[in-house]
């Protein structure tokens, strides 16, 4: 493995492998792009089956999150960082003031949150060491209801471009995963009459969303051949994939999952048969304000409604893919390239 060929390829500009043997730690810290502000990104916990694996993992997500700061309008550049271990274990302070140690020698170029296997408590161990955390008790804390409610709005906007109306009522979605983004898009998705149908690896959650919002049942493999109009991805990525696509009967892609698509190809086979994709970095941008209004004191209705925004983008990003004739994706991808193009004529790089 080159290490500098692996952080060339996507521009990155500085990736910190910081260890503490001692007290359990090893985390790697990814800034990808700082030239419209800091860079933000969560802190993802996770037992990787080797240090290349953990490495490759940060640089994607960080590339990443450049893009979906940028498309949202936000003066934040893209970074991320991961632990390598067992997010399992319960003995956490120590490892996480580690991070936090690691966050600090940065000098303010990336600022943390929660993400995959870590919390707003252990944010809170981050925050002895560092100010360069957010998304945590008393700020914005948990970005889930926001996270939904962007998706929410661009579901709409699927709808809107697909059938000429926004409203979901009668509508049929599923949704596969339903953790605290998913939960929280069922009880809106429920509420404006859509039919829904759900699925996760987790029967308890699937009998909760069920008995609170009517939901319909479906086994995890078989949610991808359900005859609906909107699949809404909520859970793992590469969900989208030479598999899936061979059964996949919908409208519509739009949901909270990061890297929904296996390959670029995928939302190519997307756009060529005419299902409709709202691409990840986009529709799920809600969780990214969340923070960034902490950062700036905003209140929550503030959050929210700079997160209904993700309505009118998706329209921009549709409309640009039909002019264009390209994916959905692809179109995304220049509109956030031309906004940071644009903003280097602005300022440099965050120092």
């Amino acid at each position: 493995m080159e290490v500098f060929d692996l952080l060339s390829s996507k521009g990155h500009e500085q990736v910190a492998f910081w260890s503490e043997p001692e007290l359990g730690y090893r985390g790697i810290i990814a800034i990808h792009d700082s030239t419209l502000g800091p860079a933000l990104g969560g802190t993802r916990f996770w037992n990787y089956g080797s240090d290349e694996e953990a490495l490759v993992d940060v640089l994607r997500l960080s590339h990443g999150m450049t893009y979906k700061a940028a498309i949202a309008g936000v003066n934040l550049g893209g970074g991320k960082s991961v632990i390598l271990g067992d997010n399992r274990t319960r003995d956490r302070e120590m490892i996480f003031r580690a991070h936090g140690r690691a966050v600090e020698s940065l000098g303010g170029r990336y600022i943390t949150a929660e993400d995959v296997g870590t919390s707003v408590d252990d944010m809170e161990f981050v925050r002895m060491e560092t100010d360069s955390v957010v998304g945590l008790h008393g700020g914005s804390g948990d970005p889930s209801p926001v996270t939904a409610y962007g998706t929410y709005q661009g579901i709409r906007a699927c709808a809107e471009r697909k059938y000429g109306d926004p409203s979901l009522t009668g509508r049929h979605v599923t949704v596969q995963g339903l953790g605290n983004v998913g939960y929280h898009l069922c009880g809106l998705l429920a509420e404006e009459g859509a039919r829904i149908t759900v699925t996760d690896i987790d029967e308890d959650r699937i009998n909760r969303v069920c008995r609170e919002f009517g939901a319909e049942a479906s086994k995890p493999d078989a949610i991808y051949s359900v005859d609906a109009d909107i699949f809404a991805p909520c859970a793992l990525g590469a969900v989208i994939n030479d598999d899936t696509l061979k059964v996949l009967k919908v409208d519509i892609v739009a949901g909270a999952a990061n890297n929904q698509l296996a390959r670029t190809a995928h939302g190519e086979v997307l756009h060529k048969r005419g299902v409709l994709y709202a691409p990840d970095y986009v529709i799920n941008a809600g969780g990214l304000i969340n923070v960034y209004g902490e950062l700036h004191d905003w209140t929550a209705d503030r959050s929210k409604r700079k997160a209904t925004e993700i309505f009118l983008t998706l329209l921009r990003i549709f409309e640009k893919a039909g002019d264009d004739g390209v994916p959905t994706a692809m179109a995304a991808d220049q509109l956030a390239q031309d906004r940071i193009q644009r903003a280097r004529h602005l300022q440099r790089s965050f120092v």
